[in-house]
């Protein structure tokens, strides 16, 4: 049995949530409940628009006093910015942490401080703090970016800001939203789309021979467009894809070749 890798995920930072309001003040905004959210406990949420399209990801870690916020580094001012605006007269403190941020993957990945990944199983935990730099061997955020995408779940990368629906990322499958916790911001419109029950769009992983194609580019069934490219590396990438267009299609992008190769957990 394999011992479990270690990447040090440097596109992620931490926000520190504390403060006697701290579960109301997160419950009425993210799409995930925080009010149950138990210390040592992780739950992976979003901040959406009021339209309801996926603004910002982020993970929702129980600590004794608060919790803490594992969002992109990139958005991590922006993120501030916008939980201080929300704040008003909420009795609650937001700072920024310099805790690194760690994934544990691989075979029976269990120990101390480690935060199970409420995505999917083989994505293994999530780690904060100085713990795991005395693992054996860090790895790049590479290694762990493979993984994900081996297992067909979408990433930062895919989803970008603004840009889709949650559920178009797979957030109802992947534990990243409670239809039942009441309102946040961007309900309506998650809610509808649930309701109805048409997904017209999915995020899944497709395979070729070669170099990915460029993120944007034209997935076609036929002379139909059936979606676009996302990230990738040679071989696989995770693309937005119409699923009416998918089923039995011969699909191509840029002349070559593509398959759709749902994974297990999506069927």
């Amino acid at each position: 049995m394999s011992t479990p890798s270690t990447a040090h995920l440097t596109s992620r930072a931490i926000i520190a949530v504390s403060g006697p309001d701290w579960r109301s003040f997160l419950q009425g905004l993210l799409t995930q409940d925080v009010e149950t959210l138990a210390p040592g406990e992780l739950r992976f949420a979003a901040l959406l628009t009021p339209q309801g399209k996926l603004l910002y990801d982020l993970f929702v870690a129980g600590t004794q006093d608060g919790a803490l916020l594992d969002v992109a580094t990139e958005h991590r001012a922006a993120i501030l910015t916008r939980l201080t605006m929300y704040r008003l007269r909420a009795k609650v403190t937001l700072e920024a942490s310099d805790l690194p941020v760690f994934a544990v993957f691989g075979d029976e990945v269990s120990g101390e401080g480690l935060y199970v990944d409420p995505r999917l199983p083989g994505l293994g935990a999530r780690a904060y703090g100085e713990r795991q730099a005395n693992a054996p061997e860090i790895l790049g955020e590479d290694a762990y970016e493979a993984h994900r995408l081996a297992l067909g779940v979408p990433g930062p990368a895919d989803w970008g800001s603004e840009a889709n629906y949650p559920i178009e990322a797979n957030y109802d499958l992947t534990a990243g939203i409670d239809f039942k916790k009441g309102c946040f911001v961007g309900q309506e419109t998650t809610s509808r789309m649930k309701r109805r029950g048409v997904i017209k769009n999915r995020m899944l992983p497709i395979t070729f021979d070669g170099p990915p194609p460029a993120f944007g580019a034209e997935v076609l069934a036929g002379t139909l467009r059936a979606g676009e490219v996302l990230s990738g590396r040679d071989g696989r990438a995770m693309a937005l894809l119409r699923l009416d267009r998918i089923e039995d299609a011969e699909l191509t992008v840029d002349g070559r070749p593509v398959r759709v190769d749902r994974p297990e957990w999506l069927a």
